[in-house]
């Protein structure tokens, strides 16, 4: 935070931002981690305006049909050192369609169709290859490989289920065919071995798309969660995602802020959208980072107005003299601060100190809000307050009057309160000017 300044010497608004706000993490991590070359070739379908979501869903695809190309290379060879040139040609022909596709895509762009292109390949040529070798168990049940198609339109595609539906009629009908196909002559070993290179590739590309799937749930949970603790007390967050509801809470004590900027508006009429946004945004985001830096809990921003609670949603017995801190570091810190092409700012702040009730309102967007007499008193404290000043009511300073210093108002007739004598808060007193 930036020092106080001189006498006479002002200060344009240039605030430091301290990185409060919650940011989930990316799940492309496993992207990030492959060597350059292959970041590269897991990319090519990634288009400038795509999300991270689906860049992590086009480089899951890639990366599995490169698999799968690498691993064809064993089933060919094999096929076609023992004569079995037409099986051979299956794995092959994926080969080439494959890559002749990744070139496809590298050029267009043109996702969806890779998509249902490869798709295609894994559901239909397991069942051919099988078909050619003479049925399940001359081919080492090399039928699982279509199960890559279902599993991967469940994680990539919007559409699963036909996918699922054409790889259960296939494999019924391979047991239906079966006795009329005659087996390859394939020795006992080899058999063996493909059982387990069938089994064991399965496995590999069944576990990554599980793998990018739970994953991907979790980055989904994560930013549930994020969003929620951008917005609600962590401990509420977990009230609420516990099935807590109406969540409501009567708090005895609680010392409400309510501050808002002065000529606010005729100001904002002279700058552009872009720096009205940008100087409140400054403003609040030094603001949010002085509440959690003493546990209190900003409520809402309403226009130029800032409201925050200290003792809500866990009590503490120190909330009324962190929020009369918080107060005098606001009035400080914005004090000879001009606005661009504007004049100085300044911050009218209420507080009152009472009890309170706090909750949740709302199903679809979550809002943490106070109600009671005292958040109508401390909201009345700032809109009758002094400029550059921090008012207080009689029952607040009560509470914090052997900690701080005050001076005392002309009584003052409230709407909806009668006459009341607010007292200003100037600062702390000289022993515990440290807190």
């Amino acid at each position: 935070m930036g020092r106080l300044p001189n006498e006479g010497e002002e200060r344009v608004l240039s605030l430091e931002r301290p990185p409060e706000v919650i940011v989930a993490r990316s799940p492309r991590v496993w992207v990030e981690r492959l060597p350059t070359w292959a970041r590269k070739l897991v990319t090519i379908g990634a288009l400038p305006g795509d999300g991270e979501d689906e860049r992590l869903r086009k480089a899951s695809l890639v990366l599995t049909a490169t698999m799968i190309i690498g691993m064809a290379i064993v089933w060919v060879a094999t096929y076609a050192s023992h004569g079995l040139y037409l099986s051979a040609s299956l794995p092959f022909a994926y080969q080439v369609i494959s890559i002749v596709s990744l070139i496809a895509l590298a050029r267009s762009g043109r996702f969806e169709v890779f998509l249902t292109s490869q798709l295609a390949l894994m559901l239909l040529l397991p069942v051919l290859l099988q078909w050619s070798l003479g049925g399940f168990v001359a081919s080492s049940g090399v039928l699982l490989w279509a199960l890559v198609a279902p599993l991967g339109a469940l994680v990539l595609s919007p559409r699963p289920l036909p996918w699922f539906v054409a790889y259960l009629v296939l494999t019924t009908v391979s047991g239906v065919i079966e006795p009329l196909l005659s087996a390859a002559s394939i020795p006992p070993t080899v058999n063996v071995l493909f059982f387990v290179l069938n089994v064991g590739g399965v496995s590999v590309v069944v576990y990554f798309l599980l793998r990018y799937f739970t994953r991907g749930l979790a980055a989904e949970r994560e930013k549930s969660e994020t969003l929620l603790l951008n917005v609600l007390p962590a401990s509420i967050a977990r009230r609420l995602k516990n099935g807590e509801h109406p969540l409501a809470d009567r708090f005895e004590e609680a010392a409400v802020l309510f501050a808002d900027l002065v000529g606010f508006t005729p100001m904002s009429e002279q700058l552009s959208p872009e720096a009205v946004v940008e100087l409140l945004d400054d403003l609040f985001t030094q603001f949010d980072a002085m509440a959690e830096r003493r546990g209190l809990e900003k409520i809402k921003t309403v226009g130029d107005a800032y409201v925050l609670v200290g003792g809500v949603p866990e009590p503490t017995d120190h909330a009324a003299e962190d929020v009369a801190d918080m107060a005098l570091e606001m009035v400080a810190f914005v004090a000879g601060r001009t606005a661009p092409n504007s004049g100085n700012l300044s911050l009218r702040i209420g507080i009152d100190i009472g009890p309170v009730v706090a909750g949740v309102i709302g199903k679809r967007k979550f809002t943490y809000d106070l109600w009671g007499d005292t958040v109508n008193t401390a909201s009345r404290m700032e809109s009758h307050g002094i400029a550059g000043q921090i008012q207080v009511t009689p029952r607040a300073y009560q509470r914090l009057k052997r900690h701080f210093r005050f001076e005392q108002r002309e009584s003052l007739d409230i709407k909806g309160k009668g006459p009341i004598a607010p007292l200003l808060l100037v600062g702390r007193e000289r022993a515990n000017a440290s807190g």
